[in-house]
């Protein structure tokens, strides 16, 4: 019988291990496995983290697109790329300013669902600007530069865009958050997804900066399914696990 040295020993004990400690196989989801989010205005994609691991330990393929915010149709280009790289169906997942964004990209093939997290579901010829002063948030902290760069006010942030998180959570996305441009938010929609594709919306019934009424009503209008949740416009943070429910509902109902 061969033997063995200590040092052979040792590597087959800890291959051993590892394969004892490995992570399991993901599921296969029925319906569609491909889930694309794009981030509102003023956050980087980061806070979908939680949401991403849910999804992801459930089978799905978790994209997260981070918006240049210079243009509507530039970050819907960007959208476009995720899409085409998808191995099948595909979920659209817009927050804020993000839902103008899957609007706008959501009329290619593979994409069979949107679902609008506390986000603009604009008509054509809508935009997010145009339509929160249809129906105006409680505060208003968007501000403009003199070149028409906008910024979220700072001092404000945890207090009105994220209430329900921590407060060295919120400083630390105030003072990190990215530009928009006024064209972005100002931009107007061409393509209109959500008319002819099953859409899914989110209301963020604590929201004081996008009108919870103007979720209502978009959602209403676009035929959504609709489910509320006690949260901020930050809901996806706050109320992860509802929200990924939701993303979850709506692959699950897609025909392969």
């Amino acid at each position: 019988m061969l033997k063995l040295n200590k040092s052979a020993a040792a590597v087959l004990l800890l291959a051993a291990a590892a394969a004892a400690h490995a992570a399991p196989a993901r599921p296969v989801p029925a319906g569609a496995r491909d889930i694309i989010i794009v981030p509102d205005a003023f956050v980087d994609g980061s806070g979908w983290r939680v949401v991403h691991d849910i999804l992801y330990w459930k089978g799905y393929n978790v994209s997260i697109v981070q918006p240049g915010y210079q243009s509507v149709q530039a970050d819907g280009a960007i959208v476009d790329k995720k899409i085409f790289g998808a191995s099948g169906p595909a979920v659209l997942v817009g927050h804020g300013y993000g839902g103008n964004v899957i609007t706008a990209a959501g009329k290619v093939g593979k994409v069979k669902a949107l679902v609008y997290v506390a986000g603009y579901a604009p008509d054509v010829a809508e935009s997010a600007n145009q339509l929160s002063n249809s129906m105006p948030p409680e505060v208003d902290n968007v501000k403009y530069t003199f070149d028409g760069v906008a910024y979220y006010e700072q001092e404000n942030f945890g207090r009105d865009w994220a209430g329900d998180l921590s407060e060295n959570r919120t400083n630390f996305m105030a003072v990190s958050q990215p530009f928009a441009t006024i064209a972005a938010l100002g931009g107007q929609s061409r393509t209109v997804a959500w008319r002819g594709i099953p859409s899914y919306g989110v209301v963020a019934t604590d929201d004081r900066t996008m009108n919870p009424d103007l979720q209502r009503w978009m959602y209403q209008r676009a035929g959504s399914k609709v489910t509320e949740i006690k949260a901020s416009h930050a809901v996806y943070i706050s109320q992860p696990e509802a929200v990924a429910k939701v993303i979850e509902q709506a692959a699950l109902a897609v025909k392969q």
